[in-house]
């Protein structure tokens, strides 16, 4: 586990952080600080915990033990607008309300922006239509959000939580349901809104080559806890990815961006290795 004098200033830290479910704890002991202005994946295995310490980050999972901090300030203590003005969070499976169009949904995201009245200004009309442009869903505006396809809803929500123009941005599993041309367009559009805005982004993703390709830290879990964090070279290793994942692979460098690229040495790799040596 991280030392806490290890743990870099930073706008979103958790420190010593135990989440779970009910008596069943999930993320043991956790510290971690996410790099202000930077792109941070979460990678691991099913069930190691990702997706708990993202909702644990996000304020939605109250910690057992240990804190989240946001700005200085312990985040179960601010108020729900407070947060929500600052960070913005795309869940894993986001439930959508019966009925609602594309433009009400992403409209919900200038919600913590309005006052009681929720009143649409010219800002939150501009806000929700540069997020449906950026997604390449203003052709979508007038759909039904029931009737999409799972790719275009995905593209919908990740709209909603552009709209909703936070300095900090929490997606889980991004990519989820769509094909690999709209991943890659997806990634590509947070690492503009990176450099861009300068918005700080956190994203769990399975996918090892994306994560090292796109993510300037990574956050490697295994059964609660952190086994690697660092640059994509430091800790996309032949080493790591088999104590993380269980999978023995060869790291080479990507030919396009210089990044580590993960080829996985399944049992066809292997048995045709052996075939290579016997016949050599």
């Amino acid at each position: 586990m991280t030392a806490l004098h290890d743990v870099p200033p930073a706008r979103l830290v958790a420190r010593e952080v135990t989440l779970g479910y009910g008596d069943r704890p999930v993320v043991h002991g956790l510290t971690t600080a996410v790099p202000d202005r930077g792109i941070t994946a979460i990678v691991g295995a099913n069930a190691c915990g990702k997706s708990t310490l993202l909702r644990g980050l996000a304020r939605l999972l109250r910690p057992s033990s240990g804190v989240v901090l946001l700005d200085g300030r312990a985040i179960g203590t601010l108020a729900p607008r407070q947060v929500a003005r600052t960070l913005g969070l795309l869940p894993q499976h986001p439930v959508t309300p019966e009925g609602v169009n594309v433009v009400d949904l992403v409209g919900r995201g200038r919600h913590p922006h309005q006052g009681t009245l929720r009143r649409c200004s010219r800002e939150d009309e501009h806000a929700v239509a540069q997020a449906l442009e950026l997604t390449g869903t203003l052709d979508l505006a007038d759909r039904l959000v029931d009737e999409l396809s799972g790719g275009q809803r995905q593209r919908v929500w990740i709209a909603m939580a552009l709209a909703q123009q936070t300095d900090l941005l929490l997606l889980d599993e991004p990519t989820t349901y769509l094909d690999v041309a709209h991943q890659v367009e997806v990634l590509d559009l947070l690492v503009d809104l990176n450099r861009a805005r300068g918005t700080t982004i956190v994203m769990v993703l399975h996918d090892l080559n994306l994560a090292a390709r796109y993510a300037d830290h990574l956050v490697a879990m295994r059964e609660g806890r952190i086994v690697a964090a660092g640059a994509p070279a430091e800790v996309i290793t032949e080493d790591c990815v088999r104590d993380v994942f269980g999978m023995d692979c060869r790291v080479v460098e990507d030919p396009v961006t210089g990044t580590p690229m993960v080829i996985p040495l399944g049992r066809r790799s292997r048995t045709s290795a052996a075939s290579d040596r016997r016949t050599a």
